[in-house]
């Protein structure tokens, strides 16, 4: 049986008061269009169709060839919306899921349990309800006194006895194909001038069929988006059902409450993340890690047993056994190898730190490639950038730098070189040499004692 879904995204999203295309606002992450459609994919057989209108552009762009898109222009309401996708699919389908693209909790097994009631049933078509206390402007559901579904009702247009019902219309349907083309023709226009996917529920039982109303276990999954409000609720829900299967997985969270780990977040078991944590974008963690207090980590890659207090990353990696922080930073295309200690006020950009290496507080490396067991001292700086080009430094293994050093690149220090405090170096230092002053001159080549 072919299974198609119809995800509806064309709404204007007025309320939200952005520039930005609703669908396209991030829930802990990942737009919110993203959740809801891999979650119709996993319900479906058969590609997903689209409805864009407002913003139609901009989505159709992100949404690339993950769905087929067409466009309802004017918006004539979600009936009219629903039937912008016939031409495609009448004829191609023998189910028709249809779906809001903001709701991004909805839960592909829910959808899949909607589905499989539809598939078991002679009848037109079957939907999901959720029953609550906050109706949040959803149409209630009416049923005759043997329980069966005579039809949604409107907030706007129910009586005060409608009002009081609590059986809500979550927004999610999934019809006979063949029965929806035909009934989606006879729905009444409305005052507004719009024609409503929920009056199909009242020609179905105009026509003598009965529809399935299929109750949602978890209120949460049935948050809508239409306002800012909406979309802090569904960002916490969100991170509270991502930080849940983290820690079912093995991760200690100290606190759920106040851990901030975005969707595309991956986390090895025995992490623990303290308070004030950011995991963000396509972010790898490895086992055995303590993670935080009040760490921000984007893009990056963390080897197993690091540990990083109170830190920033982006776009970096690290090997097994760093330690960094706090208020330690790495910039894009920071890589900090095996058992690097990167201390205090420290900050590495577009630079390798070899293994061992240790880098204590107050310095700045940027474009350079270190070697094994080098001393950074406190304060030393590359002087990377001229006003127009970038350049690069090269420090060999075992170098020892004294603090206040000023690497003024392109520049070289050779194998087990040493610098004096403060010393300005402007010229290649050869290995076993000790380079002192401003500008920095080799003095003399350092014995075995020193060495």
């Amino acid at each position: 049986m072919k299974i198609t879904s119809i995800l509806l995204a064309a709404g204007q999203g007025t309320r939200m008061k952005s520039r930005l295309p609703k669908v396209l606002h991030p829930v802990c992450g990942q737009p919110m269009i993203e959740y809801a459609l891999r979650a119709a994919w996993d319900a479906s057989t058969e590609t997903p169709v689209v409805v864009v209108g407002h913003g139609a552009e901009a989505v159709t762009d992100f949404l690339g060839d993950a769905a087929r898109c067409v466009i309802q222009d004017p918006q004539l309401g979600t009936g009219h919306a629903v039937l912008q996708a016939e031409p495609l699919l009448r004829g191609q389908t023998d189910l028709v899921l249809v779906t809001y693209a903001d709701m991004p909790l909805l839960r592909p097994d829910t959808l899949a349990r909607l589905v499989e009631a539809q598939q078991q049933d002679r009848g037109p078509a079957a939907l999901l309800t959720v029953i609550a206390a906050d109706p949040r402007g959803f149409g209630r559901i009416v049923r005759g006194p043997d329980g069966s579904v005579q039809a949604i009702v409107e907030e706007a247009a129910a009586t005060p006895e409608q009002l009081s019902i609590h059986e809500l219309n979550v927004g999610a349907y999934c019809f006979r194909a063949d029965w929806l083309w035909d009934a989606l023709g006879r729905i009444p226009v409305s005052k507004k001038g719009e024609y409503y996917l929920t009056d199909t529920v009242g020609l179905a039982v105009q026509d003598g069929l009965a529809v399935q109303a299929i109750v949602s276990e978890d209120p949460a999954e049935t948050i809508g988006i239409n306002t800012r409000v909406h979309l802090a609720e569904a960002e916490a829900a969100m991170r509270k059902r991502i930080n849940e299967a983290h820690m079912l997985a093995g991760v200690t969270i100290v606190d759920p409450a106040a851990a901030y780990v975005e969707a595309g977040v991956t986390i090895g078991r025995d992490t623990v993340l303290w308070p004030g944590t950011h995991l963000r974008g396509e972010t790898v963690i490895g086992e055995g890690c303590v993670i935080g207090p009040e760490t921000i980590i984007t893009d990056s890659q963390i080897g197993n047993s690091c540990k990083i207090l109170k830190s920033v990353l982006e776009g970096a990696l690290l090997e097994d056994g760093v330690e960094m922080g706090p208020f330690a930073r790495l910039r894009r295309g920071a890589h900090l190898c095996k058992g690097v200690h990167m201390g205090n006020f420290g900050e590495v950009k577009e630079s390798t730190l070899g293994p061992g290496t240790k880098m204590g507080h107050f310095s700045y490396i940027g474009n350079a490639d270190i070697g094994p067991n080098v001393n950074i001292g406190a304060g030393t700086i590359t002087c990377n950038f001229d006003g127009e080009h970038k350049y690069p430094t090269e420090i060999g293994a075992d170098v020892f730098l004294g603090s206040d050093t000023m690497l003024v690149a392109p520049v070289k220090l050779g194998a087990r070189s040493r610098t004096g405090a403060g010393a300005v170096v402007t010229k290649d230092v050869p290995p076993d040499t000790l380079a002192v002053g401003m500008p920095a001159r080799a003095i003399r080549k350092l014995n075995e004692r020193k060495k």
